[in-house]
C-alpha cells in the first residue's frame, strides 16, 4: 500500500521554551530522527509548520515537502486537516515531530491493517495514541466540520469515520516498551532521550 507521511513540526514547544526539533538526539535533529525512521516506509513526506518555514533536516530529499496550516491555531487537529490535504496519497501516517524512537515494524504493521479503515490508532487502555496514527482522505470532511465547529479532541472524529484500534497485545509484539510513543515535551525528557540513544549504540 502506498502511504504518505504527515510530520507535524508546527508546536510552540512552550514547555521547553523554544523550538524543540532541532535539538539533537545523538548526532541528529529530533526531525531527522523522525525523518530516518519512516524515510523508507513512505512514498512521500509532509512536513506541516505553524507559519511558512524551512528545514535544514530537508535537505535535497526530493520526497520532502514543507507546508502551513490552513487553518492556522487549530492545533494538532488543523496540523492533520492540512497535511491530509496536501498529501497525494489516501492513507497517511501522521506523527509527531518530537519522537524519536518510532518503530518501523509497528508502522508497517499499522499499514498492513488500515485497508478498509479511516482511522488506524493505536490505544493502551483507555489512552489513545493520535499523533502516531494511519488517516484516510475520507477524515478530511469531519476534520474540517469539527474545526468549523471550533473542536479541537481528536478522538471525537472516532464518531465520523472507520476507525481499527491497535491494541496493546498487538504494540507489544513490535515495540514491548512502547517507546514509539516517547515525545519530548521537557528538558528531562530530553536529556531522557539522550540517554536513551546513547544506550542503545552501546
Amino acid at each position: 500500500m502506498d502511504i504518505s507521511c504527515i510530520i507535524l513540526a508546527g508546536g510552540k514547544s512552550l514547555r521547553l521554551g523554544h523550538d524543540k526539533i532541532t535539538e539533537k538526539v545523538g548526532n541528529k535533529t529530533l526531525l531527522e530522527k523522525v525523518i530516518s525512521r519512516i524515510d523508507s516506509l513512505c512514498k512521500d513526506i509532509v512536513i506541516v509548520t505553524a507559519e511558512e518555514r524551512s528545514f535544514a533536516e530537508s535537505g535535497d530529499n526530493p520526497k520532502i515537502k514543507t507546508v502551513s496550516d490552513i487553518f492556522p491555531g487549530r492545533g494538532s487537529l488543523g496540523g492533520i486537516y492540512t497535511g491530509l490535504v496536501k498529501s497525494e496519497s489516501f492513507y497517511n501516517l501522521v506523527i509527531a515531530a518530537d519522537m524519536p524512537f518510532l518503530n518501523r515494524d509497528l508502522v508497517a504493521y499499522m499499514t498492513e491493517v488500515a485497508e478498509g479503515f479511516d482511522f488506524v490508532i493505536p490505544r493502551i487502555g483507555s489512552y489513545f495514541e493520535p499523533l502516531h496514527s494511519i488517516y484516510s482522505k475520507n477524515c478530511v470532511p469531519p476534520i474540517e466540520t469539527m474545526i468549523k465547529n471550533n473542536r479541537r479532541i481528536i478522538i471525537e472524529l472516532f464518531d465520523f469515520v472507520k476507525v481499527r484500534y491497535v491494541e496493546a497485545e498487538e504494540i507489544d509484539r513490535f515495540d514491548p516498551e512502547h517507546m514509539s510513543f516517547f515525545n519530548i515535551n521537557t528538558m528531562e525528557d530530553l536529556e531522557l532521550a539522550r540517554k536513551i540513544d546513547d544506550g542503545a549504540k552501546d
